[in-house]
């Protein structure tokens, strides 16, 4: 299927669908219905390049995850649409991928723009590289390196964007990122990733608007953790300033379990990852939680997600985020509640239901999250619940505490 007509065809009724997803900037849809990510992905049938997937470029031999691929084309418009490029900003993008992130970014800059991607991967720079080269990119700068230190010898940048997740974010952007200037990562804490958009004013980044998303990490950071319990069936995905020990949380599962149910519902396609969004703003104890197929067959009790659930972890104890069908309300036939393990695990299913609770009068809201240098002192930070990562001060609050409301 290689008729230019065809081609064109389906590239358009990707982003018609992806329209109906998002509202987009109409440059970013423009870029869309002109830059080929087909011609990024050779060898693929341009039928299985033009659907909302994401595909494989290089496998990492050490680990279930890749080392890069072409993100799914909705997040890839999502996110350009928080950069808000305009006409002839700078652009620095970190993980050059298929390179059709770069082209599109191109094309939304501009003649009088520069797009500079760096990868950290040789074979997928120069992927990127004749890929750009083949579609008449040319003048987008590719440049193999650590993206954790950026392009200085180009900076200032107008706009940086991060297209492989982040753990922490590296005082090398911040600098090179002109003040008033947009950052655009997938920055993760407490074991789930937002597709973060942040101002620059002075040595803050401030966010105005974050998406859900989930991304390949960046080579070089190693902030979160993993707790494998109930003989690696069960696992806990925390950051490292948490301090969950494993052999205090041994025998959790021999313990009994206590389920708290609360009096709130959502819809089966109603999305609810807003309440591990908000619980991050309130709990240091929060964290991911993985069950296996193993571990439910052995009687643990099934999280709402069994792969990705929020769960509160203290000492010996954990309580997680469970469903149950209520039929009590047809439009929201869906129940949420907790189940703790552990000495603590009714207090801790108790206190989940709680945040339950306070997030359902307002499911989308969304916090602003602040970051700071790591040298900042605590007089320096603005009211909210801060964490620390290895170089920045991180802080997110809500306009007004939901508790206060409960």
């Amino acid at each position: 299927m290689n008729d230019a007509s065809t081609v064109d065809e389906l590239r358009n009724q990707l982003v018609d669908e992806i329209l109906g997803q998002h509202s987009l900037p109409p440059a970013v849809e423009h870029a869309l219905r002109t830059v080929r990510r087909d011609a990024h992905l050779p060898g693929l049938d341009p039928a299985d390049a033009y659907t909302n997937n994401a595909v494989t470029i290089k496998e990492n031999p050490d680990g279930p995850l890749a080392l890069s691929c072409a993100s799914v084309p909705s997040t890839v418009a999502m996110m350009l649409a928080q950069l808000d490029a305009q006409p002839g900003d700078h652009v620095l993008e970190i993980g050059a991928g298929t390179g059709y992130n770069a082209a599109l970014l191109s094309e939304i800059v501009g003649p009088t723009g520069e797009v500079t991607t760096v990868d950290i991967d040789a074979d997928v720079a120069l992927h990127a590289r004749q890929a750009l080269n083949r579609t008449g990119y040319e003048h987008v700068r590719v440049i193999e390196r650590d993206g954790l230190v950026g392009a200085p010898e180009h900076a200032p940048y107008n706009r940086i964007i991060g297209t492989v997740g982040f753990w922490d974010v590296p005082a090398a952007l911040r600098q090179q990122l002109a003040e008033g200037g947009r950052l655009v990562l997938p920055l993760r804490w407490r074991g789930q990733t937002r597709s973060v958009a942040f101002h620059r004013r002075g040595e803050t980044l401030t966010s105005d608007g974050m998406e859900l998303c989930g991304f390949v990490p960046i080579i070089g950071q190693d902030g979160e953790r993993i707790v494998e319990l109930a003989d690696g069936i069960v696992r806990l995905h925390h950051d490292q300033d948490q301090g969950i020990d494993s052999e205090q949380l041994a025998e959790v599962f021999a313990s009994p379990e206590t389920i708290e149910w609360a009096d709130v519902r959502v819809g089966r396609q109603e999305p609810f990852d807003g309440l591990w969004l908000r619980i991050t703003a309130f709990e240091d104890t929060i964290c991911r939680i993985e069950v296996t197929k193993q571990a439910l067959a052995r009687g643990v009790r099934r999280p709402v997600i069994p792969v990705r659930s929020p769960a509160l972890v203290e000492g010996d104890s954990l309580a997680y985020l469970i469903a149950e069908r209520d039929d009590a309300d047809a439009e929201r036939p869906v129940r949420l509640g907790a189940v703790g393990y552990g000495s603590y695990g009714t207090e801790l299913a108790r206190r989940m239901v709680a945040h339950i609770t306070a997030w359902s009068p307002d499911r989308t809201a969304v916090p602003r999250l602040s970051i700071y240098p790591g040298k900042s002192s605590d007089r320096d930070l603005p009211a909210g619940h801060s964490f620390d990562k290895r170089e920045s001060r991180v802080v997110i609050s809500y306009e007004e505490d939901p508790r206060r409301r409960a």
